[in-house]
């Protein structure tokens, strides 16, 4: 039995150990799919200084064989391009937000099961990435079952050459995953491994009836759900959210603006009961961006700063003497007020855990919504 084939049997025992790996035939993907073909010849390491973080590429013929695959079987994610520049290409330190890896094999797990993918079923994959998952969906259910769309054209053409030296060969397309791929459609599955702000309408029409979407629902406060929707044959969906802590790379099309440095405005100031750190917590970070969807969320601590990318629009925290907060609010948009509003809302629904969230998706919006689907929600930027 060779090194790797001993890791994959090792990273299959720990996903299972933390209860993400609990189907034998994804089981059996794990220990069969070699992962370390999928990272090529270099992936990213994270460091940081005075100006923030940065990265250095970490090439496969700096270290002994051994610790490369040590590396690519470590239940870990590894980076393998920023800003646009391949690992493999990069010449110093790289800054900038990550645009593709190799995610981490338990939440690759994760998204697998949670989408209950069946034997024999046809699964369109949004992102293909390195091609890992890729793999193991072939590996589950046979390569003409599987159709999996990437944006980026290098990326793709890197995990296209992976996956046919593998023998493997799933419909591989070039495009914006946020169009699905209407020529293979209907598909019993649909699983996208990016994030979305919200459920493009193209894989609502791609799913067939009864069939499910399961996707990250993110957006600007880096927060995001896991959620996994049935599709209806009059064009809705409905589901909830696992209630996982599961993140992934925003869809690029749904990233935020450039933004340059700001100036925070003192506006208009008044006490708030809300504790601001209560907002960086995995459920505050997620009603945040409910209650705010086109803000993004920087600070920390006691110093909350929501910036609306749309408006302008600015409310930010700071501590008082004697105890409690301010906040400043500045622009149209009454964005910590409506923050205050969202946190009012779930404390009358008794402060539920995100599996207790679900989504309405209709020709009138997108609304998600706590606990039960008729009571109040919050609609999605569509």
């Amino acid at each position: 039995m060779t090194d790797a084939t001993l890791l994959r049997s090792a990273l299959a025992d720990e996903i299972s150990a933390q209860g993400s790996l609990t189907d034998p035939g994804w089981r059996s993907a794990v220990e069969a799919v070699a992962r370390e073909v999928f990272l090529g010849d270099a992936v990213y390491r994270v460091d940081h200084d005075e100006r923030g973080t940065f990265y250095t590429s970490l090439r496969r013929d700096q270290l002994p064989a051994t610790d490369w695959l040590a590396l690519a079987y470590a239940n870990d994610t590894q980076i393998t391009q920023v800003a646009g520049v391949d690992a493999g290409d990069a010449e110093g330190p790289v800054r900038g937000l990550p645009t593709s890896s190799a995610t981490l094999p338990s939440l690759v797990v994760r998204m697998l099961e949670a989408a209950t993918i069946g034997d024999g079923e046809r699964v369109l994959e949004i992102g293909t990435g390195t091609g890992y998952s890729t793999a193991l969906l072939c590996h589950r259910l046979g390569s003409e079952s599987v159709t999996s769309v990437e944006v980026d054209p290098a990326v793709a053409r890197r995990a296209r050459s992976v996956l046919h030296s593998l023998g493997l060969s799933p419909t591989l397309v070039v495009g914006d995953g946020l169009e699905g791929h209407q020529e293979s459609a209907e598909f019993d599955r649909i699983i996208a491994t990016c994030s979305v702000r919200t459920i493009p309408h193209q894989w609502l029409w791609q799913a067939r009836a009864g069939g499910t979407i399961t996707t990250a629902l993110g957006g600007w406060a880096q927060a995001s759900g896991l959620v996994h929707l049935t599709a209806h044959s009059d064009g809705t969906a409905t589901g909830r959210f696992t209630g996982e802590t599961i993140s992934y790379m925003l869809a690029r099309p749904h990233q935020p603006p450039p933004r340059a440095s700001f100036f925070l405005h003192d506006g208009e100031q008044r006490s708030t009961h809300i504790d601001p750190q209560a907002v960086w917590s995995w459920t505050g970070r997620f009603l945040t961006q409910l209650a705010a969807p086109s803000a993004e969320l920087v600070g920390g601590g006691d110093r909350v700063i929501l910036l609306d990318v749309a408006t302008g629009s600015q409310a930010w925290t700071e501590p008082v003497d004697g105890g409690g907060w301010v906040v400043h609010s500045h622009g149209p948009l009454p964005l910590w007020r409506s923050v205050e509003d969202a946190f009012a809302q779930w404390e009358q629904a008794g402060r539920p855990e995100q599996s207790q969230f679900g989504m309405s998706v209709t020709s009138a919006g997108q609304r998600v919504w706590m606990n039960d689907p008729e009571t109040p929600g919050w609609l999605l930027p569509c």
